[in-house]
């Protein structure tokens, strides 16, 4: 979702900041962290007597702080295009936060939606796109994720999906990915009843 579907930098940025004073952490220990989901970066930057706090607290700033998030080039037509049953999202955030953001985006919501309250282990674990595989009652194989982040691209490929970059967040040197493309709005999904097949913008077939 953020990053792949909408640019939910700026709230991500000003919320995390917020927490980093309120907890004592040095804001430079918050980089390298995107696409980890919430309590994991929590429980890596404080005591554990405190995760519990601070979970809370960054719970409440996000969710409270959605101003100026935008969908992405290609992403609301992505949605658009794909029918019930054919699109899963798979996010590191609470599904609050999730339900709040892509409402703020003003994209579709998928009827199919795993957040980190569903998954025991969240990204770079496989659990999330496997559970949403389950739930879309397809082989993950069959699936293609799309990620910014390499938490997300190292989940994709132990689940056994294929994958897809867009390097809204990250450069694409440091993207492992079977195809890396800027943004949504570089490719074009074209769906029959065999899947969807992705293709180049403006490629014919």
């Amino acid at each position: 979702m953020d990053g792949t579907l909408i640019d939910s930098t700026p709230s991500v940025e000003r919320c995390w900041t917020r927490w980093a004073g309120e907890m004592g952490v040095d804001p430079e220990r918050l980089l390298g962290w995107h696409g980890v989901p919430a309590r994991a970066i929590v429980a890596a930057l404080v005591p554990p007597e405190r995760v519990a706090e601070g979970v809370a607290l960054i719970d409440r700033l996000e969710v409270e702080d959605t101003a100026g998030i935008l969908p992405l080039p290609g992403a609301a037509e992505a949605l658009g295009l794909l029918p019930p049953g054919r699109a899963a999202l798979a996010t590191s955030c609470t599904r609050p936060l999730a339900l709040a953001r892509i409402a703020e985006a003003a994209l579709a919501v998928p009827e199919v939606v795993v957040t980190a309250d569903d998954v025991e282990r969240g990204k770079p674990d496989p659990e999330p796109f496997l559970l949403a595989a389950e739930r879309l009652g397809v082989d993950p194989a069959r699936c293609l994720v799309v990620e910014d982040a390499p938490a997300g691209l190292a989940a994709a490929r132990a689940a056994g999906c294929a994958t897809l970059a867009v390097t809204t967040t990250t450069p694409a040197d440091a993207l492992d990915a079977d195809v890396v493309v800027p943004d949504l709005g570089h490719v074009r999904l074209v769906v029959d009843d065999d899947g969807v097949r992705v293709l180049a913008a403006g490629e014919e077939r």
